[in-house]
């Protein structure tokens, strides 16, 4: 427990950035949640305006400082690929291609070719 009026203030603080950090995250995770489901219902006119709402909340809690910058222009990267399989392909690339190991080693087809 802290003892000092300056400590406890500290963690007065804390508390309610902490709260305001999860609210943000949260209302990030309904977004991504809500494009992804427009993504599998294959309506790409959907997922392009989902798209941008969702890209305008990670940009917003990016500028907050709550999550990293470059961590959100990851994620709208590979949402934007997500929607541009969409609309190239219509319906069937709703499901990504996962890869495991994207380096030239042990196990990938670079390194056996």
């Amino acid at each position: 427990m802290a003892h000092s009026l300056s400590a406890k203030k500290r963690i007065r603080q804390n508390v309610k950035r902490r709260a305001r950090n999860r609210a943000r995250k949260d209302s990030v995770k309904q977004q991504v949640k809500t494009l992804l489901g427009a993504i599998a219902s294959g309506d790409a006119d959907k997922a392009q305006v989902e798209f941008r709402k969702t890209a305008h909340w990670l940009d917003k809690v990016a500028a907050k400082g709550t999550m990293h910058k470059n961590t959100a222009a990851r994620r709208r990267s590979r949402l934007a690929r997500r929607i541009n399989a969409l609309r190239a392909a219509g319906p069937a690339a709703t499901t990504p291609k996962t890869t495991k190991g994207r380096g030239k080693g042990k196990g990938t087809s670079a390194a056996t070719a």
